[in-house]
């Protein structure tokens, strides 16, 4: 998958969308892969060619009772091939460099329930 190079090439990614990232170099238990991730930052924040993602994984049913999995449901507006989950504790910042392709994008209700699960990683819930 061709890397994100400038502006001209992608639109820049925006909160709610799902994209295809490269996460590797990764340490320890860290998300592996290249992988889908829901774009988390909002436009109003940093001044940087960065933004905040939460990685996505295969859904699994024991994550029902995991308040930091959001279950994101498979479809074409999202783009995800099978059921999933946003993991709010693997949140991070990357640069646009890692960001690959556009899948989709996830509800505002989705969007509301990622950022909810964020803030209780963090504890500003």
């Amino acid at each position: 998958m061709p890397r994100v190079a400038s502006a001209e090439l992608f639109p820049a990614p925006v909160r709610g969308e799902v994209w295809w990232i490269e996460f590797d170099p990764t340490v320890g238990s860290e998300v592996r892969k290249t992988r889908p991730a829901v774009v988390a930052s909002v436009p109003s924040v940093g001044v940087l060619p960065l933004r905040i993602v939460v990685p996505v994984t295969e859904w699994d049913v024991r994550w029902a009772e995991v308040p930091w999995m959001v279950h994101l449901g498979r479809g074409p507006r999202n783009g995800l091939a099978k059921d999933s989950a946003a993991d709010c504790f693997q949140v991070k910042s990357l640069s646009l460099e890692r960001f690959r392709s556009r899948l989709g994008v996830v509800t505002a209700g989705e969007v509301e329930e990622i950022a909810a699960a964020v803030a209780l990683c963090v504890g500003a819930a």
